[in-house]
């Protein structure tokens, strides 16, 4: 099992991003809630690691915080969510947001989600406020991921079309293409690079 990976950036794609550490390029799948907090290409990072291995595939999925990756094997724990739509449902929600939405059985909120219809929502609801009640009352209780945004974001380097970014990151998160379009075209705006339209129209879909 790999447990965390410390390394350099080498790209970022989202939601995917490319870490050297020691010579080895690991593809490492973020959710974007996680994405937004990463530093710069460059620079150094530590992320925790779930490792999911299958016949055809082997996928390493990638998190800031401890939190985040307790989340994720817990819902990858509810009947009908592989690690695909864990993934996409992190990057819609912060920890935080989605246990407050859990605990408040928010249903329709969940179903905003891409991939996530009712009966899947009302599994979420029921089968993770129960899984909660076992863990430690206080591991949802980091700092919200957007307090990070501002300081995080690298805006020194915009891509060169971050609207087609964007949407791709979406589609790859499971919106369908028209759907992503959709969303990044009512955010879309001059000087503003890929990781903040995905952030804003992720925000505005909810």
């Amino acid at each position: 099992m790999i447990g965390y990976l410390r390394g350099i950036i080498l790209e970022k794609q989202p939601p995917q991003v490319l870490l050297e550490t020691q010579g080895v390029g690991y593809e490492v799948y973020m959710p974007m809630t996680c994405f937004y907090a990463l530093p710069e290409t460059g620079q150094e990072v530590v992320i925790f690691t779930h490792f999911v291995v299958r016949q055809d595939t082997q996928l390493l999925f990638g998190f800031i915080h401890r939190q985040e990756r307790v989340l994720f094997r817990e819902l990858i724990k509810v009947n009908g969510v592989g690690p695909k739509l864990a993934l996409a449902i992190l990057s819609g929600m912060s920890v935080q947001e989605l246990v407050n939405t859990v605990v408040r059985r928010e249903i329709n909120t969940l179903v905003k989600l891409p991939g996530v219809g009712k009966k899947t929502a009302e599994r979420l609801v029921l089968e993770m406020k129960d899984s909660f009640k076992s863990l430690p009352s206080n591991l949802f209780a980091l700092q919200n991921v957007d307090n990070l945004l501002s300081s995080t974001l690298d805006k020194s380097k915009l891509a060169a079309n971050p609207k087609s970014e964007a949407v791709a990151a979406l589609v790859a998160l499971g919106y369908k293409f028209q759907e992503a379009n959709q969303m990044v075209g009512k955010v879309v705006r001059a000087g503003v690079d890929c990781e903040v339209l995905i952030r804003d129209a992720l925000r505005n879909a909810l």
